[in-house]
């Protein structure tokens, strides 16, 4: 079955959450950044095998993998849900 893809007209409209999500998806790329860079300074000093550089490499995977995560959830096309208003369709009433 071939799934068909209706516009809603609602493109480019974000919802409170998305922004905060977006916001959040930002931050977490910026983490997973100082943490490559603590991870690179570190390493000459502590060795390859120390437990903070397994942190550090657990850190990375961790703020990109969120930061993904964060980033399709606050560039999502969602339709609206609410009851009534503009996205509410009429209902035929005896």
């Amino acid at each position: 079955m071939i799934a068909v893809i209706i516009p809603t007209g609602r493109s480019g409209v974000r919802g409170f959450g998305q922004r905060v999500a977006f916001a959040a998806a930002i931050a977490f790329y910026a983490c997973a950044l100082a943490s490559i860079g603590a991870l690179l300074l570190w390493v000459g000093d502590l060795g390859g095998d120390h437990p903070v550089i397994a942190s550090l490499g657990a850190s990375v995977v961790f703020f990109v993998g969120a930061g993904i995560v964060l980033h399709v959830i606050g560039r999502a096309d969602l339709p609206s849900l609410r009851v009534g208003g503009d996205a509410a369709e009429p209902r035929d009433r005896p």
